[in-house]
């Protein structure tokens, strides 16, 4: 057992490893520094339940818990595109989705 317990790695550690992990490593620490950016201009009660989804070539996406959140997220989206432009992040888009389930 303790032979097994030393080849174990750190899940940080093993995706820094592995080329294809690390890219999606560092789309998710994009994403969430995206996030940082734009959750102080979301209205608090919305704020609280809306995540942060994949960034990829196309853009960026929120994730909103429903209709009425993604419907919210769209009118604020100009606000929050120009936010992200002023903090050096090149925005072609931000992607609303509905998280379903």
């Amino acid at each position: 057992m303790t032979q097994r317990a030393d080849r174990t790695l750190a899940i940080h550690e093993a995706l820094s490893r592995h080329a294809g992990l690390k890219r999606l490593q560092d789309l998710m620490r994009e994403s969430n520094e995206r996030f940082a950016v734009v959750r102080p201009l979301l209205p608090p009660a919305l704020a609280a339940h809306v995540k942060p989804g994949p960034v990829d070539e196309q853009g960026w996406s929120l994730l909103a818990p429903n209709g009425a959140a993604a419907a919210k997220l769209r009118q604020l989206q100009p606000r929050l595109e120009e936010a992200l432009r002023q903090r050096g992040w090149q925005v072609s888009a931000i992607r609303v989705k509905v998280q379903s389930g």
